[in-house]
């Protein structure tokens, strides 16, 4: 059996930091181009790590600007056997309140997503993997966390947020609204990589509620939201020894 590495990919709310032991930067080119960052390879107890801040040091790449393709590849270079990711989104439903954290079972991807297969017709089944879902709810759990065990993810495009119009239609299939995950559960679908998200929920999407939507209160409850993120994804790397 192949020993356990797990990718994980940290949003906004997780920032560019995930403490490991024996941590070494790998600076590496893919065939896609550069990742957003240099992974990070190390040791959380039994589990080897590679970390990778979806959007650099200093949050400096916007997320219409990722290279989701040279991200995913990077993980897999290194040897992850499962990719967990955080994301920070909007909620579309008045009972999703900010604070919550979403473990999606589902997305929608209206816009580009990307592909390894620009040259050859292959068509993918994208999912997220059942056996990380729980793996992500259990810990969030474990935490005193509020969770949502399933919704389905709406992914736009940024770096704008989304019209109150838009946000009308899409509450009508939709929990959360971000601008990540279905492009990289696509793309480790590819790769045959088991991939699974835990998304903070940060804000009422525009229009969900009478307040006005306000960038600078989004990052306020990130940064409330990170340190009980780090907990549950340490919590379930326990749980993938």
């Amino acid at each position: 059996m192949a020993p356990v590495v797990v990718g994980i990919i940290g949003g906004s709310a997780l920032g560019d930091a995930f403490e490991l032991e024996d941590e070494q930067a790998k600076f590496l080119v893919t065939p896609h181009g550069a990742p957003s960052d240099p992974p990070r390879m190390g040791k959380h107890g039994d589990v080897t790590v590679v970390f990778l801040p979806r959007h650099g040091k200093d949050h400096r790449v916007p997320p219409h600007k990722l290279n989701h393709r040279a991200n995913l590849w990077a993980l897999k270079d290194l040897g992850a056997t499962r990719i967990l990711a955080t994301s920070s989104t909007g909620s579309l439903k008045k009972t999703i309140r900010p604070g919550t954290f979403v473990v999606p079972d589902d997305f929608i991807g209206f816009w580009d997503i990307p592909t390894y297969y620009d040259d050859k017709v292959v068509h993918a089944t994208p999912s997220l993997d059942d056996g990380l879902r729980t793996v992500l709810v259990a810990a969030a759990k474990d935490a005193k966390a509020t969770v949502r065990a399933e919704g389905v993810y709406v992914q736009t495009t940024g770096p704008r947020l989304e019209t109150r119009a838009e946000v009308a239609h899409f509450k009508t299939f939709g929990d959360v609204v971000g601008m990540t995950m279905a492009s990289e559960a696509t793309l480790a679908s590819e790769l045959g990589i088991p991939y699974a998200a835990l998304c903070t929920v940060d804000n009422f999407a525009h229009g969900i509620v009478d307040e006005p939507l306000i960038f600078d209160r989004i990052r306020e409850t990130q940064r409330k939201n990170a340190d009980l993120t780090r907990t549950i994804v340490a919590k379930a790397l326990e749980r993938l020894r």
